[in-house]
This record gives structure tokens, sequence and C-alpha cells, in this order.
């Protein structure tokens, strides 16, 4: 359940609690009146808040029983919340990682999870959530971020920041590319990689390849149904990545293949 309609629930059971409350109370008490509407309030918008993280624990619960993954309300010790060196992560403050799902796909190491972090203080604070779901990759590769074009891409732009030109007009004017290494992001973003991109499923997708990780983030909390979805597009740009490119950082795949005939498909 996305976070806006989290909130929505709670604001809900809080304003029944609130008529709740004056109905208890009536008007004959106005001073303890206001002070004990606004803990009832509390309450209710807390209880309802636990409520709706049960349901969508045990939701996620029974999604990692019929696929065969496995799930943890926190990081089992993967180390998720430091994976990527860029936003989102390394920013804010109190940074969190929940609901993390780990299990393979197509033959890959896979997850999903939660990350969290807090921003401001005082009126300012906020507080931030996207749904991360990754591949681990066989080998270390320089980083290679493709996000959507838009008014933070523009901005950032106007501020210096690089935006690899590659083959496909249409891809260019879809999304923006930052990578140090420009040679290997042209290698793996080759015009069937970029086709791949330009597909429904996979427009306006951001993800990064950072050292062994591939990820992909969204806003809001983790949604199950988009789990499957976005590993398809992640596991078509590993599967688009040029041999030598791996034989350039140390993997051979053909030597993957031999050993394990199996993983052929994932390859």
């Amino acid at each position: 359940m996305h976070r806006a309609l989290r909130y929505g629930v709670v604001v809900v059971a809080a304003l029944v609690g609130f008529r709740l409350a004056m109905s208890w109370l009536g008007t004959d008490h106005p001073g303890i009146g206001v002070f004990a509407v606004g803990a009832v309030v509390v309450v209710v918008a807390g209880v309802a808040g636990r409520w709706l993280a049960e349901r969508r624990r045990q939701q996620l619960v029974a999604w990692a029983q019929q696929t065969g993954w496995t799930y943890s309300r926190r990081d089992p010790g993967l180390g998720l919340a430091t994976v990527h060196s860029r936003p989102p992560f390394a920013q804010g403050r109190s940074r969190t990682v929940e609901d993390v799902l780990t299990g393979t796909y197509e033959g890959m190491r896979a997850v999903s999870f939660t990350y969290g972090w807090t921003t401001g203080s005082g009126d300012e604070r906020r507080e931030h959530e996207v749904h991360v779901v990754g591949v681990a990759l066989p080998a270390y590769l320089p980083v290679l971020e493709v996000t959507p074009e838009g008014v933070g891409a523009r901005l950032a732009k106007a501020f210096g920041a690089r935006d690899l030109q590659l083959e496909s007009a249409a891809f260019n004017a879809a999304y923006r590319v930052d990578a140090p290494d420009a040679r290997t992001a042209h290698a793996i973003l080759h015009p069937r990689t970029l086709e791949r991109l330009l597909r429904p499923d996979a427009l306006g997708l951001s993800w990064r390849i950072e050292g062994t990780w591939l990820l992909s983030w969204e806003g809001g909390a983790t949604d199950a149904a988009r789990i499957a979805p976005r590993l398809g597009v992640l596991a078509g740009i590993v599967r688009g990545v040029p041999r030598h490119v791996w034989q350039d950082h140390g993997h051979d795949p053909a030597t993957t293949i031999a050993a394990h005939p199996e993983s052929k498909e994932s390859s």
C-alpha cells in the first residue's frame, strides 16, 4: 500500500476517533475535552498505522511464500543501506531498510526492500521512502545511471551534470545517462538495450549499476505487484551486457555457462 493511501486511512481513523471523543465528552468540559480529544486522535491514528503496517507485512510474507522468496522485516545483514553511494542512498539521516524480500530471478540473486530516510527538522522535517528492486551482478562494473528526463534532470544538467548522448534520439529524449566511464556505458547501452528500455514496461524507470548491484527505485513503500515487472527490465539489461564488458571486469559468461548449463538463459 503506497504511503499516500496509508496516510489517508490513518487520517480517516483519526477523524473517527475525534468524533467518538466529542460524543463521549459532550461540550461541558472544554479544556479537558480538547486535551482528551487530541489524545484519542493520537491513539487511534497510532493503532491504525500499526494495523496497516502489519497488514502490509502479512501480504509480503504471503507473496514470499508463493514465489519461494524469503521475507525479513529488517535488513538481514546484507548491508543494503550502503550498496550504492548515490541518491536515493547516502542522503538525509535516520536511514532504514524494511520489508526485505530476497530470492532469485532468472538465475540471478535478487532483492526488494523499502528504503527510508529523513530530511529537515521542525516544521521542515520530511520522511521519504522508495521501493528498491535489484539484482546482484557477477562482477564489478563502473557506475552507470539512467533516469527519466524531467524537470529535475534538466535542472541538474543546467548546473553541469553529465548526460551521455547515445545513438537513439528517442532514448536521449526519454532518459538522462550519467556515466563517468563513457566507453563502458556505450557498450552496455547498445541499440538492442536502448530499444528494450523504450518499451512501455521500462519507460520511466530509474536504475543504476554501481559495483556489483543493479538497482532500480520508485517512490513509496514496497509494492509486491511491481517486483516481477521491474526485475524483468533489470534482467534484460544484464542479459544485454556484451561478453567483452564482463571480460574487461574479470568475468566470462561463457565459463559460467560451461560450468552451469542451466544458467544459460540468464547469462
